[in-house]
């Protein structure tokens, strides 16, 4: 935000009257400011959409949006819980909250798939394949992902440790055994875990390969890892949109699976077995059972 800011301030004296304006309401704004369009950025100081988009070139962007998307990336962990809603209302106003949230959350697909670097995706692939254990770290809303994870990776790896975050102390407890041929998966989405960093910067300090799975290059998790796997998200509400980081986790998942097809194919075929022998799912109607 400061860098934002130095550069707004050191270039101040050569915009005009009304590209003064989008500045100061930028400075003393910049919350509001990055969730807008340039329509309504222009509208809430009084100028026009062109004046909103030219006063970003002027800053070196290439258009508004590349503007607006280093607002995001830089004041998105800093949002309190009433400021996270006070944005979605602002975002979503009068449109149909359904058909916006889905949207957005396929625009988030859509762009991770677009950036995301296929070259790290595959290097962490075989980091995973070859690693003699597996950690996966992620906490409150992040969670999830990690639980989703590392219930698929269980059936494919024999050294999988989910690592639980009841109190500081047990972190480290859990992680005492993690070295260099390890490897460890920290997950954190704005608001960023401190745990996880502290976690990931123990796990690189023990020579063991870290991954990153976050939403941006600006996230503080990126100091911690050997990998980065940029998984874009947002917030549509006070919570956080994950579909982009859980399809990540999908694409991993299904990565190693095909890798070691034959080898897990025994595996399935006795865990088959013993789900119908206990009953593990329901078993579903066949008509033609009936007939």
């Amino acid at each position: 935000m400061n860098d934002l800011i130095t550069r707004i301030q050191a270039n101040i004296g050569h915009f005009s009257k009304s590209q003064k304006l989008i500045a100061k309401f930028i400075i003393e704004h910049y919350n509001k400011a990055a969730f807008m369009t340039a329509g309504k950025l222009g509208l809430a100081v009084g100028v026009s959409e062109s004046t909103v988009v030219r006063f970003a070139t002027e800053l070196g962007y290439d258009g508004y949006p590349q503007l607006q998307r280093a607002l995001q990336e830089i004041i998105r962990n800093k949002l309190t819980t009433v400021q996270r809603m006070e944005v979605a209302s602002d975002r979503i106003g009068n449109k149909d909250v359904l058909e916006t949230i889905l949207l957005s959350d396929m625009e988030k697909i859509r762009n991770t798939l677009e950036e995301i670097d296929r070259d790290v995706f595959n290097k962490v692939v075989e980091e995973i394949l070859s690693a003699h254990c597996i950690y996966i770290m992620g906490v409150r809303s992040s969670a999830p992902l990690a639980r989703f994870m590392s219930l698929y990776f269980n059936l494919l790896f024999p050294n999988i440790k989910l690592v639980h975050t009841n109190s500081e102390s047990e972190i480290f407890e859990q992680l005492i055994r993690i070295g260099e041929h390890d490897i460890f998966i920290g997950i954190s989405f704005p608001r960023y875990s401190k745990r996880t960093i502290k976690a990931m910067q123990f796990a690189q300090k023990r020579g063991a390969t870290v991954v990153a799975l976050t939403d941006s290059t600006f996230s503080p998790l990126v100091p911690c890892a050997n990998h980065l796997l940029v998984a874009k998200s947002d917030i549509a509400s006070f919570g956080d949109s994950l579909v982009a980081p859980l399809s990540v986790i999908n694409a991993l998942i299904a990565a190693t699976s095909m890798r070691k097809k034959e080898e897990i194919s025994e595996n399935f075929n006795l865990l088959e077995n013993i789900w119908e022998e206990y009953q593990v799912y329901e078993k579903t109607f066949n008509w033609q059972d009936k007939r």
